[in-house]
């Protein structure tokens, strides 16, 4: 059971929800029409690519995978722990996702997959930083185990079984958070394009200062981190 949740778990978690929900929406609007935040469809593809012996595609969603594994590489060099902790270097990954993300802007413009990569990458980098807190799994760059979650509670709720509502309130704005990134990409790339990627981009270097600017403050309070 979660005992406390402090608000900037909170407000973190919400705000890259919906960046990862805009980056996700936008790669499917996009020229190839492809999700970047999760690999679960990316391996089917991958697998495809190999049986129907497709060199391009396998180079595309090959690549795709491994700058995936790449940004999650670089998330664990940069903070080394899985546990969501204030005081970790959560600032400097979500600067390196930021500018991840502004550098696949014109290549997503100019149609490269290497736009898709470097997107890839930066989730991956968000994935792998989220991590965990007080045994609750903080996902915010896919929504599938927060769905499971979310059905596993209602059957054990149904049955009468205690649950934690807490973590169900913190699912609940982590799916809210996803599904208003796609909504708001819809708005977005109707206008800009490949360029409405610039305003995940923008969010999640506000989210990284502000985050610094608070673990710093936390600390001037006296506080250990």
């Amino acid at each position: 059971m979660i005992s406390k949740l402090p608000r900037w778990v909170w407000a973190g978690g919400a705000a890259l929800a919906f960046v990862a929900g805009m980056i996700n929406a936008i790669g499917y609007l996009g020229f190839r029409h492809q999700a970047v935040t999760h690999m679960t469809g990316t391996t089917s593809l991958l697998g495809i690519a190999i049986g129907q012996g497709a060199p391009g595609e396998l180079l595309h969603f090959g690549g795709l995978m491994l700058s995936f594994v790449a940004g999650c590489a670089t998330s664990g060099l940069i903070i080394g722990d899985s546990a969501l902790r204030l005081g970790r270097r959560y600032g400097v990954a979500l600067a390196c996702e930021s500018i991840l993300l502004f550098a696949a802007v014109p290549l997503l413009h100019a149609q490269s997959d290497y736009g898709l990569w470097l997107a890839a990458m930066a989730c991956g980098l968000q994935n792998a930083m989220a991590g965990t807190f007080s045994g609750a799994v903080v996902r915010t760059s896919h929504m599938s185990g927060i769905v499971t979650d979310l059905g596993t509670f209602l059957g054990q709720w149904l049955r009468g079984i205690a649950i934690d509502t807490r973590r169900i309130r913190l699912y609940g704005v982590l799916f809210a958070g996803f599904l208003g990134g796609g909504i708001a990409s819809a708005f977005a790339y109707a206008t800009w394009q490949e360029r409405a990627l610039l305003l995940p981009a923008i969010l999640t270097g506000a989210v990284g200062v502000a985050y610094t600017l608070y673990r710093h403050r936390y600390v001037r309070g006296g506080h250990r981190v």
